[in-house]
């Protein structure tokens, strides 16, 4: 086979094809490095006895960079990049405290001591579900039946009067 320079520039332009066939737009040139480091392991990989090389390649070259999509896919669906306005915003002063903890606790009349740390850890600590089953080492669904049973015993303490 000829040197890589010269198989370079002659599948430069498969290269481009699938980039474009894949609708690359953001950091094409990293994905025609990609392109490139898959086009020299597609030549040290080929098997002529197989088929032709140029099949082998594009396949290969496009498995790579799919690849490499779907992992940028994967990280730019963890990152939250917020807009204008949230660093914009400025604490309102007229804003409410959160509920003191006693006025709080007033309403756990009759519940469990995890349906009571289930209302505490999510009003007073802002605590997500899965942060208090983590905090709490349980399951998350252990986590909702708190909830739940937390949720049905405040309504009929607030129906009766208790609160």
């Amino acid at each position: 086979m000829e040197g890589f320079t010269e198989l370079i520039e002659q599948y430069r332009p498969m290269i481009y094809h699938i980039i474009y066939s894949l609708n690359i737009y953001k950091n094409e040139d990293e994905f025609f490095q990609i392109a490139l480091i898959a086009l020299w392991e597609a030549k040290e990989r080929f098997d002529p006895e197989k088929g032709k090389f140029s099949t082998f390649a594009y396949s290969y070259i496009k498995g790579r960079m799919m690849t490499e999509l779907t992992r940028q896919s994967k990280v730019e669906e963890g990152t939250v990049y917020p807009d204008e306005a949230f660093w914009e915003m400025r604490k309102d002063e007229r804003e409410q405290p959160p509920l003191q903890l006693t006025t709080l606790l007033s309403y756990c009349v009759g519940l469990t001591k995890k349906q009571e740390n289930w209302v505490v850890y999510t009003f007073y600590l802002g605590m997500s579900m899965r942060e208090i089953a983590d905090e709490e080492k349980v399951s998350l669904s252990a986590v909702k039946k708190w909830r739940a049973g937390a949720i049905k015993k405040i309504r009929l303490n607030l129906e009766a009067g208790i609160c």
